[in-house]
């Protein structure tokens, strides 16, 4: 016992070495563009080519996301659910450093099976550091003061950026492997997407669980051209439009449930200009007070009741309507990762405009 006790703490040590001399390496930008273009030709020598590059890539970009975890401030770097997913970088930066070099095909579809694991590993990331905060929030308990914590939301954003590039990096891999990908898609890539369409489809997944949450949903009205197209990944813009329109969905029926008036529809418009695409999601829930305003884009604010720990803290595949608080920081995270931005202009009294 002894003798594997020792061998263990060894292994430790060389992987905490490894970590660190890592993260200081330079990590490498790799454009929507430049992954499009490359990933348009997926020959062998092409994944071959790029299984080699994430072999070195990721490592980096991993020990950064690990590093950053132990050094959050005010105690959160040792919350239970915050030292399980840096565990979870651990064993992730140690499975690909330990993976042998890439030299032919056979290699490249073991690195590609690999990180795929990789990926579904990290699946509960995000909320499992939401519960992280939650813990965090309870130990303070009322000495919180939003404005006077800015390390902890310049930290989450930063590692949330990371993962979302890390993500983004296995799921482009992976998916160029489809024997029958979907019409003109490139990997995650959607050469010709229709915003309107995938409106449409993260408004029906929200109606969804609205119904489930409350039994039954206001109207989603969607005013747009669906034949208009841009290059762009879905699922990004399914995840940005689903909160915006989970949180509306979510005022909207809380506000009118007990009334007599039938609940406004929220109004979802897409419209294409010369310089940018834009979504607007606007609704009639109550709108959010000026005092609000500057915290929903922080990671310690909810409007909703928190969820209950110890059942989340131990299975968070579920999605909820709200309660984690970090639906909209998130989404402007990924409006941000390839050059746009989220704002929120809200009337209180009326609703988000």
């Amino acid at each position: 016992m002894a003798a594997k006790k020792k061998m263990c703490e060894t292994f430790t040590k060389n992987v905490r070495e490894e970590l660190q001399r890592w993260g200081c390496m330079k990590q490498t930008g790799v454009s929507l563009r430049y992954m499009m273009e490359f990933g348009s030709r997926p020959t062998d020598r092409n994944l071959l080519l790029a299984a080699q590059f994430l072999h070195k890539e990721l490592p980096i970009r991993i020990a950064r996301c690990a590093i950053e975890l132990e050094s959050h401030p005010y105690g959160l770097s040792q919350k239970p659910a915050v030292l399980k997913v840096r565990d979870w970088f651990l064993d992730s930066f140690r499975d690909i450093r330990y993976f042998p070099d890439i030299k032919d095909k056979n290699d490249e579809l073991e690195f590609k099976q690999m990180i795929k694991m990789i990926k579904v590993r990290h699946n509960n990331v995000v909320p499992k550091m939401a519960l992280g905060v939650q813990q965090l929030k309870k130990t303070m308990g009322t000495n919180i003061v939003y404005g006077d914590m800015p390390e902890i939301h310049q930290f989450l954003d930063l590692f949330y950026m990371s993962r979302i590039g890390i993500r983004m990096l296995i799921g482009q891999h992976v998916a160029l492997h489809d024997p029958d990908p979907f019409p003109d898609c490139v990997g995650y890539i959607h050469t010709k997407m229709s915003p309107v369409e995938v409106a449409r489809t993260a408004s029906e997944d929200a109606c969804a669980m609205c119904l489930r949450e409350y039994g039954s949903a206001p109207d989603i009205d969607i005013y747009g051209d669906p034949s208009f197209t841009f290059l762009y990944v879905p699922s990004h813009l399914h995840l940005m439009v689903f909160e915006l329109v989970k949180n509306s969905l979510r005022a909207v029926q809380e506000r009118f449930m007990d009334s007599d008036r039938v609940a406004p529809p929220i109004r979802i418009i897409v419209a294409d200009g010369i310089e940018d695409v834009t979504i607007k999601v606007s609704d009639e829930g109550g709108g959010i007070p000026r005092s609000g305003l500057p915290k929903i884009f922080t990671y310690l604010y909810s409007t909703a009741k928190p969820l209950d720990e110890p059942a989340g803290l131990e299975t968070t595949d579920a999605v909820t309507m709200a309660g984690y608080g970090y639906g909209l920081p998130i989404s402007r995270l990924y409006a941000r990762y390839f050059g746009g931005d989220l704002q929120v202009i809200s009337m209180e009294g009326y609703g988000k405009l």
